[in-house]
C-alpha cells in the first residue's frame, strides 16, 4: 500500500524504502488533505520534528504550529489547492535541537492531497546571517578608519569608535581611557551608552582596577559577575544603577606601547564567538592607533611651534645684528614690520600668510651685512662704485636666504623691495605686476620710514612730507593700489 494512499504507515517494502530515503536526506514529509489534517509523515531525524507524531497526526498544521505560523502554513496550503502550483513558505520554530529555521514547499498532489515537503535551513539561515554580520562589521571598521584618517580631533574619532562598537557587538556601554604621557595615569578620554550623566571614570594608575591590570598585564579582563566586583572598577558610586551584569577591559596597544584603556558594559551575559572576539580586537587596535596619532600630531605641533620660534629668534637676532653693527637705523626694522603687517591685513592679506611678510620686513636688509659699514654711513653723497656696491645688496640677501627652507615664502621683500613700479628700481628692473605683491607692498612703507629717519646723510622728513612725496610718485614709484590703502591707513593712524 502506499504511504500517501493510507492513513496510517503500513510497513512494506515500498516504505522501508521511502524510510531509508529519509535517513539519508534531512528533509520531513507530511501529506495533507484540504482541511489541512495530517494524515501522514516521514522524517529521517525525529528531533526535527516540532510535536511527537501522535500530537500532530489526525490535526492540522494551523492547530498545532504557533499561530503565526499556522496561520502562514494554512493560507499556503490553501493557496496551493487554488492554483495547483508548488508554494514555498519559510518559518521558524523550537524544536528539540533549540530554535531552528524551516523551508516547505507544499506539492499538489491531486484535488484532495498536498505533499509538505519541509527541510531544515538553520544552517544556511545562519551562514547568511553570520556573512551580513561580517559585511556590518567590515563596514563599521571602514568607517572608523575614514575618521582616523580625516580627524586630527581624538574625541571625534573616539566616539565613533565607541559608537560602532556598542552597535556591532551588541553592548550597552563603552568607555576608553587614555594613558597620560606625563603622568603615567589613566585619564577618561570619552564614553556612550552610559545612562548616568556624564559618566566619568576616576583615573587611575597602572594596575590599579581592572582597567589598571590590564594596562599592566598587557590583557584583556572579562568580569561576568560585576555586581559583587564594582569595588574594584574605580567608577562614581552611581555606577550601581545602571546594573550591569559583563564588563571587559581590553589594554589599547600601538607600536608596543600601551596607550590606553577600553572599558566595555553589558546588562546581559555575554557569549562572545571568534567574530565577536576578532571584532572586539580589530577595532581596540584602530582605537590604539587613534590615540598614538593624536600623541605623534601633538608632538608634531609642539615640535612645529618649538621651531616656529627657535626660527623666528634667529630672524630676530639678525635684525639685531644690523642695528648693532650701524648698518641699520635705530628700530627701523621693528616699525617697518608693525606697519607692513597692518596694511597687509587692511589689503586683505590671509593671517597665515602675515608670518611670511614679518619674516621677509625683518630681514628686508640683511644683505647689508656683506657691504662695509664705511659706505652705508657716509655723511656725505656716494661715488658710482659706491652706489652700485649698495645696489648689490638685494641679490646678496637672496644669496644668504635661498638655501634656508623655511624662509623661502619671505625672500619676496629682501631681493625685490627696490623695484619700482615704472621699471626703474634694482636689481632685476621689473615693472608693475612683474614685482611680487609683499615687494610692492613693503616697498611704500620702507621708504615711508626711511624718508622720516634721521640719517648720516640727512635729517628726517615731516611726516606730511614724506606722505605727499609717495602720493607723488604713485604709478611711477609705487604701485598705485596700495599707495591708496597705505593712504587711508595713516588717515586712521
Amino acid at each position: 500500500m502506499n504511504w500517501l494512499d493510507s492513513g496510517y504507515l503500513a510497513k512494506s517494502d515500498a516504505s522501508l524504502q521511502l524510510d531509508a530515503i529519509f535517513r539519508a536526506f534531512p528533509d520531513i514529509l507530511f501529506s495533507m488533505n484540504r482541511q489541512g489534517q495530517i494524515l501522514d509523515y516521514r522524517a529521517g531525524k525525529m528531533s526535527s520534528l516540532y510535536l511527537a507524531p501522535e500530537q500532530f497526526l489526525g490535526h492540522s498544521m494551523k492547530e498545532i504550529l504557533p499561530t503565526e505560523v499556522g496561520t502562514r502554513f494554512d493560507y499556503a496550503l490553501q493557496e496551493a489547492f487554488r492554483t495547483g502550483k508548488v508554494v514555498p513558505l519559510e518559518y521558524q520554530l523550537q524544536v528539540p535541537d533549540g530554535d531552528r529555521w524551516f523551508e516547505a514547499r507544499l506539492v499538489p498532489s491531486d484535488e484532495h492531497r498536498v505533499i509538505a515537503v519541509v527541510r531544515d535551513v538553520t544552517d544556511r539561515v545562519r551562514t547568511a546571517e553570520k556573512v551580513q554580520s561580517q559585511l556590518r562589521r567590515l563596514s563599521a571598521l571602514h568607517a572608523v578608519d575614514a575618521v582616523i584618517t580625516a580627524s586630527f580631533d581624538l574625541n571625534v574619532t573616539l566616539s565613533v569608535i565607541l559608537r560602532q562598537l556598542i552597535n556591532q557587538l551588541g553592548v550597552e556601554a563603552a568607555d576608553i581611557l587614555v594613558l597620560d604621557e606625563n603622568t603615567r595615569m589613566l585619564e577618561f578620554a570619552s564614553s556612550q551608552g552610559f545612562e548616568v550623566r556624564q559618566f566619568q571614570p576616576l583615573p587611575l594608575m597602572i594596575g590599579q582596577g581592572y582597567a589598571g591590570k590590564a594596562a599592566l598585564e598587557r590583557r584583556t579582563i572579562s568580569v561576568d559577575d560585576l555586581k559583587s566586583h564594582l569595588a574594584d572598577l574605580a567608577v562614581p558610586a552611581n555606577l550601581l544603577h545602571e546594573k550591569f551584569a559583563n564588563y571587559c577591559a581590553v589594554p589599547l596597544i600601538a607600536k608596543g606601547q600601551v596607550r590606553g584603556v577600553l572599558e566595555i558594559y553589558s546588562r546581559s551575559i555575554v557569549q562572545p564567538d571568534d567574530d565577536w572576539l576578532d571584532f572586539l580586537a580589530t577595532i581596540a587596535g584602530q582605537a590604539a592607533v587613534a590615540i598614538d596619532s593624536a600623541y605623534l600630531f601633538q608632538n608634531l605641533q609642539r615640535t612645529n611651534t618649538e621651531l616656529s620660534l627657535a626660527y623666528d629668534a634667529v630672524i630676530e637676532s639678525w635684525a639685531q645684528a644690523l642695528e648693532l653693527s650701524s648698518r641699520e637705523s635705530g628700530a627701523h626694522a621693528y616699525r617697518v614690520v608693525d606697519l607692513t603687517l597692518q596694511l597687509a591685513r587692511s589689503m586683505g592679506v590671509e593671517e597665515k600668510k602675515l608670518i611670511h611678510y614679518r619674516r621677509g620686513a625683518l630681514l628686508h636688509d640683511i644683505g647689508k651685512l656683506g657691504i662695509s659699514e664705511t659706505i652705508l654711513n657716509k655723511p656725505g653723497p656716494l661715488d658710482e662704485i659706491e652706489r652700485e656696491v649698495i645696489r648689490r645688496h638685494p641679490l646678496l640677501a637672496y644669496q644668504l636666504l635661498l638655501p634656508i627652507d623655511y624662509l623661502a615664502p619671505a625672500l619676496d621683500i629682501p631681493h625685490h623691495h627696490h623695484e619700482r613700479w615704472d621699471g626703474s628700481g634694482y636689481p632685476d628692473g621689473m615693472r608693475e605686476g612683474q614685482i611680487p605683491f609683499p615687494a610692492r607692498l613693503f616697498a611704500v612703507v620702507d621708504v615711508y620710514d626711511a624718508l622720516t629717519s634721521t640719517r648720516p646723510y640727512r635729517s628726517a622728513w615731516p611726516r606730511q612730507a614724506a606722505l605727499d612725496h609717495i602720493q607723488n610718485n604713485s604709478g611711477s614709484l609705487f604701485d598705485p593700489a596700495v599707495v591708496t590703502a597705505f593712504m587711508q591707513l595713516m588717515e586712521k593712524r
